[in-house]
C-alpha cells in the first residue's frame, strides 16, 4: 500500500512505532505521563512488552522490600 492511501489510524500507528524503536527512554516518559491521565492500557501498550514487565519487577521486589522493613 502506498504511503497517499494508507488510512490514518495505519499512518499514525507506523509514526508511533517508529518513534519507539528511535527513542525508546523518551518513550517511557511519555507512557508515565500519559498514565496520569489514567489510561492504564496506554502505558502498558506505548511501553511494550520489555518495559512492562521492567515495571512490574519494580513493582514486586518495592513490595518484597517495604514487607521486609515494616515486619
Amino acid at each position: 500500500m502506498s504511503k497517499g492511501k494508507e488510512k490514518p489510524e495505519r499512518m499514525r500507528e507506523n509514526l508511533k512505532q517508529e518513534e519507539i524503536k528511535r527513542n525508546p527512554t523518551g518513550n517511557l516518559n511519555d507512557a508515565f505521563n500519559r498514565n496520569e491521565a489514567g489510561n492504564l492500557s496506554g502505558l502498558a501498550g506505548s511501553l511494550g512488552w520489555k518495559g512492562l514487565g521492567v515495571l512490574i519487577l519494580v513493582i514486586v521486589i518495592g513490595f518484597i522490600v517495604a514487607s521486609i522493613f515494616l515486619r
